[in-house]
């Protein structure tokens, strides 16, 4: 089944949307407001540069590094149920709602960086995972057809 092809202007909206709503309650500390928020604005400069692929995979990093912070700032600051109020309720809801919609969000912002052009290799220094291009041949040189006719070879009579 074929995901619909998603705009990367919707992405942005509703995790800005839920963002703002999670830190509705100054319950998270400002680390998760500037987290996600500058997360959000490299985003914008993928919508503002269509081509540019250091822009898509800045914020598919981004992406990825927030899933982990989000996920320590839901769990550090979840507050005990005797203070838990229906704001507070709310506003965790919108995070932890963020957060269960990164993987997705992940997934259809990688789409668009094979889109434009990017390559799914994946690489640390010691190894790299991907395609191997060690091997690739160009086709585009072709040999160039011998200047003077092969002497071994008899002309073709004419009719």
């Amino acid at each position: 089944m074929e995901l619909p092809a998603v705009n990367l202007k919707a992405i942005i909206l509703v995790h800005w949307l839920l963002t703002v709503w999670g830190c509705m309650n100054h319950m998270f500390p400002a680390s998760y407001a500037w987290g996600n928020f500058s997360v959000l604005a490299v985003g914008i400069w993928a919508i503002a540069q269509r081509d540019s692929l250091d822009a898509i995979m800045m914020f598919l990093t981004g992406l990825l590094l927030t899933v982990l912070t989000d996920i320590i700032h839901v769990s550090v600051f979840y507050p005990p149920n005797n203070y838990l109020t229906d704001v507070k309720r709310f506003s965790i809801g919108m995070a932890i709602f963020s957060l269960l919609l990164k993987p997705m969000s992940c997934y259809l912002v990688y789409r668009m960086y094979r889109e434009r052009g990017g390559e799914y290799t994946f690489n640390i220094g010691v190894t790299c995972a991907g395609r191997d291009r060690s091997t690739y041949e160009t086709i585009d040189q072709q040999d160039a057809p011998p200047q003077w006719p092969d002497s071994s070879k008899t002309a073709q009579q004419p009719y």
